[in-house]
């Protein structure tokens, strides 16, 4: 587990479509298999049993297991953070921040990606077969929390004989997953970097969430989440869910910079409802490329998991209450034209970890891209993760696989 291709990923080529179901239970990538003998409670009142979750890994551990990292991933990602994705055949989500020379460097930790619970790229969720049935889970598949996926990221976690986490590091829903880590685990992270998120979803994006929810389900091949039975998907649905989710991920200010009201390959409009401007392109490309590789009944789990995310309710309302004693070191890190996760989020989880006398570091970064700028490249905030894990290492007393 050397370097940033993992030992796991045998092949890196684009698989035909046939073969991208095969992903769903035998992914790509390394699987930690759990029997009935170690079930998954469920906030629901159901074990989830047996399971398996997919992850990848990158570099080393040392010899004291103690530069481990987690990084969790958001929405639409997946495990394959710093590899050649097995179904489209792109570079990693998060090359920017991950990989040699850059915040999370394999030289330097041991960096686990898992795909969470309910996802569909190898870990047990709704595109799964249903050991009970022989077939696909579809909407008997049990209801998941962001608390799940965490602890079913434990259990990996346990299953690679480590005991504390060096950090955990997220954005979006990567960045709710990093911060129920701190509170459900204070005592395994010493550090957290939770970017753009917040401790529970807004009226506003459980809005958004359930426009993408009734156009999934408005598809008439979605047939009430049994289209895997009959080997259909809804893709028209999909795509619109996720166009209009991805509108959330830019700015006003990113989207005049990228396209205006420019046309595409046209100077007249066609007078039709073809995608007479480029943003409509672009969109229209976003959905179809999107229901490739992703399922539509994940999407509804998965974004009814983060409606559900608020870590102040089992503390009586009192955020603050939540972190109380705590020991983890936080960063948290917001960007001014994200509106999905404005900085006032942030902001409020700031104050609340003030509060508890936690240690925070919180810095705002200016820029147009939007709630997507955490993916992107953004110098300012290379520079601020760096800087936090190397304090961080520091005071740990890191001992890294080379040495250093």
């Amino acid at each position: 587990m050397t370097g940033l291709t993992p030992k796991s990923t045998s092949s890196l080529r684009t698989i035909a479509p046939e073969e991208r179901s095969h992903e769903v239970d035998h992914p790509s990538s390394l699987v930690a298999q759990f029997g009935a003998d170690k079930p998954l409670k469920l906030d629901c009142g159901v074990d989830l049993s047996p399971f398996q979750i997919a992850y990848q890994t990158y570099g080393e551990l040392n010899a004291d297991k103690s530069n481990a990292v987690l990084i969790c991933h958001a929405l639409t990602g997946d495990q394959h953070v710093a590899n050649r994705h097995p179904v489209t055949g792109k570079p990693g989500w998060w090359e920017t921040l991950v990989g040699k020379g850059r915040p999370l460097d394999p030289s330097r930790y041991f960096i686990v990606c898992s795909n969470v619970i309910g996802g569909c790229m190898g870990s047990t969720g709704p595109a799964s077969l249903n050991p009970a049935t022989g077939k696909v889970w579809g909407l008997d598949f049990p209801i998941i929390t962001i608390p799940d996926m965490v602890r079913a990221q434990a259990m990996l976690i346990d299953h690679l004989g480590i005991d504390t986490l060096f950090a955990v590091v997220g954005g979006s829903m990567g960045g709710m997953q990093a911060l129920q880590w701190t509170v459900a685990y204070p005592q395994r992270v010493f550090a957290t970097l939770a970017i753009a998120c917040a401790t529970r979803h807004s009226a506003q994006n459980i809005a958004f969430h359930e426009l993408g929810r009734q156009a999934v389900m408005a598809d008439p091949d979605w047939d009430h989440g049994r289209y895997g039975d009959k080997g259909v998907h809804p893709h028209r649905g999909l795509a619109v869910a996720r166009m209009a989710a991805h509108i959330t991920y830019l700015s006003d200010a990113a989207l005049h910079r990228k396209f205006g009201r420019r046309m595409q390959d046209r100077e007249l409009p066609t007078f039709s409802f073809d995608a007479d401007f480029q943003v409509e392109s672009y969109l229209r490309y976003q959905g179809s490329s999107f229901v490739e590789r992703f399922d539509a009944n994940s999407y509804l789990y998965l974004t009814r998991a983060m409606d559900y995310f608020d870590i102040a309710a089992d503390h009586d309302g009192v955020l603050a209450a939540a972190f109380r004693g705590i020991k983890t070191r936080f960063c948290v890190v917001s960007f001014t034209s994200d509106w999905l996760f404005p900085t006032s989020e942030s902001r409020a989880l700031v104050h609340a970890l003030n509060a508890s006398s936690a240690r925070v570091s919180f810095a705002e970064i200016e820029t147009d891209k939007g709630h997507d700028a955490f993916l992107l490249d953004v110098p300012e905030f290379f520079d601020i993760a760096s800087a936090f894990l190397d304090s961080a290492g520091k005071a740990r007393g890191l001992k890294v696989a080379n040495g250093g």
